[in-house]
């Protein structure tokens, strides 16, 4: 390399965010400096650090453009992430920048730097941006410095997909076939829509799927605006929430309230998520919404306390019932309103065809994301295994945890994010067979990855470390991937977020996914199997003409 690679980091928009996470993004940027010292690189930062607040991140997109008319169009560039990030704040500047891109992440679960890789990586690859990527703990270890090293030399870092195979690659028995047809013939004759409030949150340009991708499949979004939700939750009635609390109280979920609204977790700020929860319904009801996502993040997150209890709440089947404004009908009566966290309609079109396909087959169709958060091996019955831990801030059915609502624990959002409060549903994933996808935008074409997972149990102590190095607050799962590893899910996966859905059993899951993968494949969707005990028969191998 003859040239400075230049660091930058790029940030949060909230700057009590930046400002916290700024000693660890540090930490970070010191050990590639080091890194890069070992092969003869010399490395530039990209942008100062900002003396009145206190932080040396990227935090917005116009001081990303800024950034880049300071950085030669050639140089290389390494984007250093220990924290969540926005993508939006430097996407302009690398889509048009023409040296090589490198993204690295801090393997850790203090702040959410793994989190905000995935979600980086995602963006340039819808951007159709070209980029090399890696991780490490420490930075000093052989798979990550072997790998820097040819970066240095100026060739991109290839990684191992050997896990993923496209469907085609698979016999696809009839019967599931059939059902997928069903599926999918029923969507595109009976047209569904994602009730979007506020489209392009936190900065995930992958989340949004541009509108002639889902038409073809019978599928729409009706852009709708967050302060008609606020406004919404101003027409619920006290007595109308405090039925909603009632409920949740007999069916034993834990509030942990306390009386200081800035520290603690209040009554008033349950009511105010109880108002949100019936204010969603009824807005999703007039507009005839089949799934739908509020954004929260930025506008809500200064007017109301946190939207994640009420995301929990209407992805479980079993839930508080809610009446129509005139008190006519039961709205969505025994059924779930699919919620993608944070708008991510990558997410919003799986969690409704999970829904459909979950309940065409008999199976509890709950579902939900996750953050891929964190890792590690833990010795699971004699054997060692990487045990992913899934995290994200509340969003949870309680149907996935153990105990089901009386596993429900709510603590309060912390501050740092949630100015105003509110409560998560904090709890840990019940064990059993689970199947994982992920639906991504690339090539201006949809594409999935799917798989089989199962969630397993830790030790209550090993499960508070993780909690410990992570968010204490948030619903956690213990995940072990069948048949892929730590780096190749790390090198594939296009998102921050990974949908998961429970199975009966490992049959049933293996059935679940090949009819969810075939309902991919029937919609236009490039379908890939990743991973092993999936329980499909690859094609014989052609033989040769004679």
């Amino acid at each position: 390399m003859k040239q400075p690679a230049f660091i930058i980091a790029n940030g949060d928009l909230r700057v009590p965010a930046n400002q916290q996470t700024w000693p660890a993004q540090f930490r970070a940027e010191q050990a590639v400096v080091d890194a890069l010292a070992r092969f003869g690189v010399e490395a530039k930062r990209g942008h100062e650090v900002d003396p009145v607040e206190g932080h040396g991140f990227i935090k917005s997109q116009k001081h990303g453009m800024e950034v880049f008319r300071g950085i030669p169009r050639d140089a290389p560039i390494i984007v250093v992430e220990a924290v969540w990030q926005y993508s939006q704040h430097i996407l302009a500047g690398l889509m048009f920048h023409k040296g090589p891109i490198l993204t690295v992440a801090n393997w850790s679960g203090e702040w959410p730097g793994l989190v905000g890789l995935l979600n980086l990586n995602a963006c340039l690859a819808k951007a159709g941006v070209p980029y090399s990527t890696l991780w490490s703990r420490d930075f000093d270890d052989d798979w990550f410095l072997a790998r820097l090293k040819q970066w240095c030399a100026g060739n991109p870092i290839e990684q191992d997909a050997s896990h993923v195979r496209s469907i085609s690659e698979f016999c696809v028995p009839a019967d599931v076939d059939k059902m997928a047809a069903d599926v999918a013939s029923a969507l595109r004759e009976r047209w569904a829509i994602l009730g979007v409030f506020d489209e392009g949150c936190m900065g995930m340009y992958n989340a949004i799927i541009p509108d002639e991708l889902l038409h073809p499949m019978g599928l729409f979004k009706e852009r709708l605006s967050q302060s008609a939700l606020y406004y919404a939750m101003t027409q619920v009635r006290e007595d109308e929430a405090r039925e909603v609390r009632s409920w949740l109280d007999r069916k034993g979920v834990r509030f942990q309230i306390g009386s200081d609204p800035v520290e603690d977790l209040t009554d008033d700020q349950v009511l105010q998520q109880c108002k949100m929860y019936i204010a969603a319904l009824r807005i999703s009801d007039d507009f005839g919404c089949d799934a739908i996502g509020i954004q929260y993040q930025q506008g809500l997150k200064d007017l109301v306390p946190a939207s994640d209890l009420v995301e929990g709440l209407l992805n479980n089947l079993d839930r508080p019932p809610v009446r129509a404004r005139d008190n006519s009908r039961v709205l969505y009566e025994a059924n779930a309103l699919p919620h993608f966290n944070e708008v991510d309609e990558c997410a919003g079109v799986d969690a409704l065809l999970t829904n459909r396909i979950w309940t065409k087959l008999g199976f509890s169709p709950e579902t939900t994301l996750h953050d891929i958060r964190y890792g590690e091996t833990f010795e699971l019955n004699g054997k060692s295994e990487f045990v992913w831990t899934f995290e994200i801030s509340g969003a949870v059915p309680p149907e996935h945890l153990s105990g089901g609502y009386r596993g429900v624990v709510c603590v309060r959002q912390p501050c740092m994010s949630f100015p105003l409060g509110g409560a998560t549903i904090k709890g840990i994933s019940r064990p059993g067979e689970v199947v994982w996808s992920r639906i991504f935008v690339e090539d201006n074409r949809l594409k999935a990855d799917i798989g089989r997972a199962r969630a397993v149990e830790l030790p209550a102590e090993e499960s508070e470390r993780r909690w410990r190095l992570t968010n204490w607050e948030w619903p956690m799962m213990h995940a072990v991937l069948y048949g892929i590893t730590r780096d190749q899910m790390m090198a594939r996966h296009k998102s921050n977020h990974i949908q998961v859905a429970y199975a009966p059993d490992a049959c049933s899951a293996n059935l679940a996914l090949a009819v969810k993968a075939a309902t991919f494949s029937q919609l236009g969707i490039e379908a890939n199997i990743c991973g092993t005990l999936h329980g499909l028969a690859a094609k014989a191998e052609t033989l040769p003409a004679l």
